[in-house]
């Protein structure tokens, strides 16, 4: 517990801290949506709207303007306005200078249009909670702030702060008002409860403007009861991984994590990890924006974001969304350097970006996974995925192509795809194709996925349930030997690290080739250690 080998332990004095329940997102009711521009357009528009009161004048003025240095917010309120009937321009209101953003404005003129907008910004006499919400939204897109410290909305209109203080009291928000000494009379209304309450006002409200949505960097702190009142050994010794890094359960400073592959994250979103999994993607449509966001922000250091590690970013369905195109180019334009692990050829689709960030000296590189070439395997452990063959394909016209491309054969899974054959092969074609690295993970049985594995050796391989249970009787992880005989079957294989003779690498060879196993990875750089003579091979019976 002390000294250099430290190593982090949770006591009775410690608390383990979390960033609370998601609340459910606001349901796009025609409701919300006038309670959006209510708050926007009185937080941050300009309405006219008069006649000549003198004799003999008809002469009227009708006009609506709302300028704003977030596009997110400003497209929104022009889709809401469109769908009611309300044409509106577009122009630069104010050019961007020095620290200061460009501003663009929608606008209208006529009776009809700005009457509309008028009716829309009038005050409900029994506001339902989506228009609540909308409103919440509309007003901190306008308004708002959400620092390190806290979240505020800001005005100096009596009306609007009642407004504002009376929906975040209704939603059981504990917020104060704050006066703020200055002689134009500006007041904020501040909520409190720290990161727990400000996510659940955003997952709620649902406001546009992304980068007001940011909480990295934030300290986590609760009012929760989460002291820690026991700690029991287990009997057992169980890996754990740096959550910023790997997956798995990670302990540090008085904090308890479990950061899982994709089915538990299924059950996370409250979706089922059996059928749902198999059936609904969750698509974020707006990952673009808020990636170039954050990596545009003056405090990004420029580390290396990984892709895929948690689920695959070249789904079927990216072939209709087309996500990755534009976050690749934010890669490209902020010099991030990035990597993807994906099972899909679609990744070629946008080669002449990954080629630009490539040119540019910024580094990039890719793995495909491929855990089998046998079809029947294929076909039962990973159906509707691309042919691995085309995977590996795709790895030749990658490296070809001068981005570093390497194979990852994952899951091994003991009795179905480990015979020394069938690895053998997937590795000389990865050789042939020029794969820069060769990795492999031993199958992991976290969580719900255990029972949905064992089910499905009940119904495919039966033969297999003993060794199995066996296999992974004490925890998630096969026990270290059978990890270690696996190593061997891609450290066997493993390309030869290319003549050290001073001569720089072409360009499809710029990360030093290397093989990796999952708990027993060298460091970058490092030659493989000399594996010892290959054992005998044993037979394996066919999947089916």
């Amino acid at each position: 517990m002390g000294g250099p080998l430290q190593r982090p332990y949770l006591t009775t004095n410690d608390a383990l801290l979390g960033t609370g329940g998601f609340a459910a997102a606001p349901k796009d009711t025609a409701d919300y949506r006038r309670g959006y521009l209510c708050g926007l357009i009185r937080g941050d528009g300009h309405l006219v709207s008069s006649n000549d009161p003198r004799p003999g004048r008809a002469s009227s003025t009708h006009r609506f303007r709302l300028a704003l240095a977030d596009a997110e917010a400003l497209r929104r309120a022009q889709r809401y306005l469109f769908e009611l009937g309300v044409g509106l321009g577009e122009r630069v209101f104010q050019k961007a200078a020095g620290r200061f953003r460009e501003m663009r404005a929608i606008s209208c003129t006529g009776r009809a249009s700005v009457t509309t907008i008028g009716d829309l910004m009038r005050w409900p006499l029994s506001p339902s909670d989506d228009w609540r919400k909308g409103f919440l939204a509309g007003i901190f897109d306008a308004e708002g702030t959400a620092g390190h410290h806290s979240l505020r909305v800001s005005n100096s209109d009596r009306a609007i702060l009642d407004w504002t203080k009376a929906c975040l009291d209704h939603f059981g928000f504990d917020a104060i008002e704050e006066p703020i000494r200055r002689e134009n009379g500006v007041t904020c209304i501040r909520l409190r409860g720290g990161l727990r309450e400000r996510l659940r006002f955003f997952h709620m409200t649902d406001p546009a403007i992304t980068r007001k949505r940011t909480v990295q960097g934030t300290a986590l702190k609760s009012d929760a009861k989460t002291r820690v009142v026991s700690v029991e050994p287990l009997g057992l010794a169980m890996r754990l991984y740096d959550i910023t890094t790997g997956t798995g359960d990670y302990v540090s400073n008085g904090v308890v994590s479990h950061n899982c592959f994709a089915r538990p994250t299924h059950t996370y979103l409250d979706f089922n990890a059996r059928r749902d999994f198999e059936r609904e993607i969750v698509v974020k449509v707006n990952a673009p924006e808020v990636l170039s966001a954050e990596l545009s922000r003056p405090s990004w250091t420029h580390e290396h974001v990984a892709m895929g590690t948690n689920t695959d970013p070249y789904q079927w369905v990216e072939g209709r969304y087309k996500l990755m195109p534009p976050i690749w180019e934010a890669f490209r334009d902020t010099g991030t350097p990035c990597s993807v692990l994906t099972k899909s050829p679609l990744l070629l689709r946008d080669l002449p970006l990954m080629r630009e960030i490539a040119e540019r000296g910024i580094p990039i590189a890719a793995n495909l996974s491929v855990p089998t070439l046998d079809e029947k395997a294929w076909r039962a452990t990973e159906p509707h995925t691309p042919h691995p063959r085309a995977r590996l394909e795709a790895v030749g016209e990658l490296n070809r192509a001068g981005i570093p491309t390497g194979i990852l054969v994952a899951p091994l899974m003991p009795g179905i795809n480990d015979a020394p054959e069938q690895v053998e092969r997937i590795l000389e074609l990865a050789q042939e194709n020029g794969a820069t690295g060769i990795g492999g993970i031993a199958l992991h049985l976290r969580g719900e996925v255990r029972e949905i594995w064992l089910d499905w050796l009940r119904a495919h391989r039966p033969d297999l349930v003993p060794r199995y249970e066996r296999l992974y009787a004490r925890g998630a992880y096969a026990p270290p030997e059978e990890r270690r005989r696996l190593a061997e079957l891609v450290r066997r294989g493993a390309p030869p690290m290319p003549p050290d003779d001073g001569e720089p690498a072409p360009a499809a060879r710029r990360v030093p080739r290397r093989t990796r196993f999952d708990d027993d990875a060298p460091a970058a750089g490092a030659r493989p250690r000399s594996a010892a003579a290959p054992p005998a091979k044993p037979r394996q019976e066919a999947l089916f």
